[in-house]
């Protein structure tokens, strides 16, 4: 077989980090050996900023911003999406809306 799309879905799930390096490097052999895509879904954000061309970042499925991996993690949709916000206030009023006294 030779694809043209290699498609992985969390590939590194479940992994240690030595597990996680090796894994990442396999993955970079294979896209330079065969010279094809990979399409990953991963949430492991230190493998996919280390070993990405181009990422494209999904809130609740809505892409809310793509590019180089520097662009995307200084993003300041991505830090809210992922980081939340820092103010604690907001925060409580979030997780308890109505006021009530938790």
């Amino acid at each position: 077989m030779q694809p043209k799309v290699l498609m992985l879905d969390e590939p590194v799930a479940g992994m240690n980090r030595e597990e996680k390096e090796d894994m990442a490097r396999f993955i970079l052999d294979i896209r330079e050996e065969w010279g094809i895509t990979v399409l990953m879904v991963e949430h492991d954000m230190g493998m996919v900023m280390d070993i990405s061309d181009h990422i494209a970042v999904l809130n609740f499925g809505q892409v809310i911003t793509e590019g180089v991996p520097a662009d995307v993690q200084n993003n300041p949709e991505v830090i809210k999406a992922y980081l939340g916000n820092s103010d604690i206030d907001s925060l409580r009023r979030k997780l308890n809306p109505e006021g009530e006294v938790a």
